[in-house]
């Protein structure tokens, strides 16, 4: 399944947050920083730490992009 984390990139630059003080913040680690970097899957505990961090819903942070047609 593809995802996409771009509305979460945007949500930090509205904030004028770096990814690295929001790593800290959420307490996030540096291997789930590096996965969401990549549009990887993530675990559902990652999303909860981020939401509760942002005061978001998962919908304000990722999409899930549509299966490509073969």
């Amino acid at each position: 399944m593809a995802v996409s984390y771009n509305k979460l990139w945007h949500l930090l630059l509205d904030r004028k947050m770096k990814k690295k003080e929001f790593q800290e913040a959420a307490k996030l680690t540096q291997h789930a920083m590096r996965k969401l970097s990549k549009d990887e899957a993530v675990t559902t505990d990652t999303l909860a730490k981020i939401c509760r961090y942002l005061d978001c819903s998962v919908d304000d942070i990722m999409d899930v992009l549509p299966a490509e047609q073969e």
